[in-house]
């Protein structure tokens, strides 16, 4: 009775300790279009007043969690979006202003559960 006790709570440790997360954040990708599982078509850090900047955050493995960009431009917090994933995936993000963005230096950091997981800048100039 004693060993049968013992093998089930060893069975139901490995059991429960192979449903933890390992869900992680592969890379940051910037660019002007996206196919059709969200990852970015068109990559680029040079984008015009008029266009939507798209950023996708690529994850590996398997678990769910919460992505967060940080859309930055001269020191100010543009937006921080949030949304859930769940497992391997390509996670959409969009900047875009009717009236045009303004010229200059921008950044998009991008958060896992709440730690960052990587910037990439980019500008936003008259030509591209």
């Amino acid at each position: 009775m004693r060993v049968t006790s013992r093998l089930s709570v060893v069975v139901a440790l490995l059991v429960l300790g192979g449903c933890g997360s390992n869900l992680s954040v592969s890379t940051i990708q910037l660019g002007r279009s996206l196919n059709a599982d969200s990852s970015v078509a068109s990559h680029t850090t040079r984008f015009t007043p008029n266009e939507t900047i798209y950023a996708s955050v690529l994850t590996t493995g398997v678990g769910t969690g919460v992505i967060k960009v940080k859309w930055t431009y001269a020191g100010r917090v543009m937006g921080e979006p949030t949304k859930e994933v769940r497992g391997a995936a390509a996670t959409e993000f969009h900047l875009q202003s009717a009236g045009g963005l303004p010229v200059g230096d921008y950044s998009v950091e991008a958060f896992l559960d709440g730690v960052s997981a990587g910037t990439r800048d980019f500008r936003v100039d008259v030509q591209k």
